[in-house]
């Protein structure tokens, strides 16, 4: 089932994606629903982010190849860091590079939606808190990220965090080709098989440090073949199975 937000005659509604219809729905799917009959043609709405996250958290070094482009340790056990809510995106909206920042980099990414309120999940059972899967672009000032030590700042300017196109439910993530685009050209070409930490893993540890509330968003790292953008790029993540994030930088 693929869930999506859209925005139609100036209003927000949730809905499912049928072909290349989307079906509106009353209630969310964080919560029950069903169809208002309504239905909308997808080229006549406006995408927007498919979840309302109260935090975004992102793993770091999840590719064993991605740790060794920047010539960091392999992480022992999850690395995780949290970007301000406020630097989520939705498809199709601008990303702004930040006039302190000299390199702005992109990093496509797998990300989970978390379906209901989560505290300490054993692995077994992280799929039951699980709504779907969605694209992710964790963008970054890499200067600022080197300079600062830590990475609140560099990873959280508002627009660093695209999400879409859709929530893709009741899919396996263990083998999905992930590839991020920059004006068509292709930048990473990798693969779900290579996280080092799966993704019940990393809801399983996440939720004994906080508690996952509906429409939460894990980014699962990126794959290694990051690099710079400039204004005038267009940008892309897509996964297989789930769909395009697009995304034009300025």
């Amino acid at each position: 089932m693929i869930y999506l937000r859209f925005e139609y005659d100036g209003r927000a509604r949730y809905g499912l994606l049928e072909g290349k219809t989307a079906v509106e729905i009353s209630g969310s799917y964080f919560g029950s629903f069903k169809s208002t009959g309504r239905r909308f043609p997808l080229s006549r709405v406006k995408l927007l982010i498919p979840c309302k996250p109260s935090k975004i958290i992102a793993m770091g070094l999840n590719y064993i190849e991605h740790a060794r482009e920047l010539k960091m340790p392999i992480p022992l056990q999850p690395l995780f860091f949290l970007k301000a809510p406020s630097a989520a995106a939705g498809p199709g909206e601008n990303i702004v590079c930040p006039g302190v920042s000299r390199r702005v980099d992109y990093e496509g990414e797998l990300a989970v939606v978390i379906k209901k309120k989560a505290k300490d999940v054993p692995v077994g059972k992280a799929g039951d808190y699980i709504l779907g899967y969605t694209c992710f672009n964790d963008v970054t000032a890499r200067d600022l990220q080197d300079t600062d030590g830590q990475w609140a700042r560099s990873k959280s300017f508002d627009t660093f965090a695209p999400i879409g196109p859709w929530i893709a439910g009741g899919i396996g993530t263990d083998n999905l080709n992930i590839e991020t685009l920059v004006n068509g050209r292709k930048k990473q070409d990798s693969n779900t098989s290579g996280l080092i930490f799966k993704v019940d893993e990393i809801v399983s540890y996440v939720s004994r440090m906080m508690t996952l509330l509906p429409g939460d968003v894990i980014a699962t790292g990126t794959p290694p073949g990051v690099g710079p953008l400039k204004p005038g790029d267009k940008v892309e993540v897509r996964i297989q199975k789930i769909g395009t994030l697009g995304n034009k930088v300025v």
